[in-house]
């Protein structure tokens, strides 16, 4: 996936169950990993854990933080 459209996958990313979210943003992280990115890699991880606890507002902040580097490197 390139960045940008992993920008697009992951802003596509608003609603649905759970389960459904997490394997997008698995499949995002993967992505992230091909383009040697760690620190978004992290970044999602983190995002996972919050979606995990129920801490939306830090989810969609790391979310947030990788579309913004992912914009940086298109």
């Amino acid at each position: 996936m390139t960045p940008s459209q992993l920008i697009a996958y992951l802003n596509a990313i608003a609603v649905g169950e759970l389960d459904s979210i997490r394997v997008k943003i698995a499949e995002a992280r993967r992505a992230c990993v091909e383009l040697e990115q760690d620190e978004l890699v992290r970044s999602l991880d983190e995002a996972t854990s919050a979606l995990d606890r129920a801490d939306l507002p830090l989810y969609r902040k790391r979310l947030q933080s990788v579309v913004a580097r992912l914009g940086h490197m298109r």
